[in-house]
């Protein structure tokens, strides 16, 4: 299982969540988060996958940052069409694969994913809410069912340190991993590291 620990800023907490042995760690570039990395931080992880998430963000600002912080995803968070994609992956200059996230609360809302298969790498599903992400609220996971697509797929939203025995019993043929973030923080972008060390232990 895939373990993402998404909304990191800071140069110390960088160092301790990659310490955990977690796989991908998320920067947010999206101004209006209460995560944006506004600057650069003093340290960037080298032991896990960097994960740069953006909203509605032109392709030429994208691939700026991707190439600044030496991204291996980019996630999108917005209304990025398939055409986007495209143009995105054509336009980097190292290949990087793409998470396209959508927000769900019912079956109907996968039917949005048909036209990213065979575009995008990796979906994320989160909680649809009042904010694009980070709404730090679970959906019903039995909505899941319902996805019969190719595109494997993150489980995001609102899980938290007492979720692992649910994840544990949670089984869908196209999840292969977790994004954590709000409920393991201690203030925005700073996450509680016994938390984060007890849960991955459960898991």
């Amino acid at each position: 299982m895939i373990i993402k620990v998404c909304g990191m800023r800071d140069a110390d907490n960088i160092r301790a969540v990659e310490q955990l042995n977690i796989d991908y760690m998320g920067f947010i570039f999206w101004p209006k988060s209460s995560r944006f990395v506004s600057e650069r931080p003093a340290y960037l992880p080298t032991n896990c996958k960097r994960v740069g998430v953006f909203v509605n963000e032109t392709i030429e600002q994208v691939s700026h940052i991707a190439d600044e912080y030496s991204l291996d995803y980019i996630q999108l968070h917005g209304n990025e069409s398939p055409a986007y994609i495209q143009e995105l992956k054509a336009k980097n200059q190292k290949p990087r694969s793409i998470i396209k996230a959508f927000n769900i609360a019912a079956p109907t809302d996968f039917e949005q994913t048909k036209a990213y298969e065979g575009i995008a790498d990796m979906f994320l599903f989160d909680t649809k809410g009042k904010s694009v992400g980070g709404n730090g609220e679970k959906f019903d996971w039995d909505v899941l069912k319902s996805y019969k697509g190719e595109t494997p797929f993150l489980l995001s939203g609102g899980i938290g340190p007492d979720d692992a025995s649910c994840i544990k019993t949670f089984h869908h043929p196209q999840c292969i991993g977790i994004d954590l973030n709000s409920r393991f923080e201690t203030a925005p972008g700073l996450k509680d590291i016994s938390k984060l060390k007890t849960f991955i232990n459960s898991l």
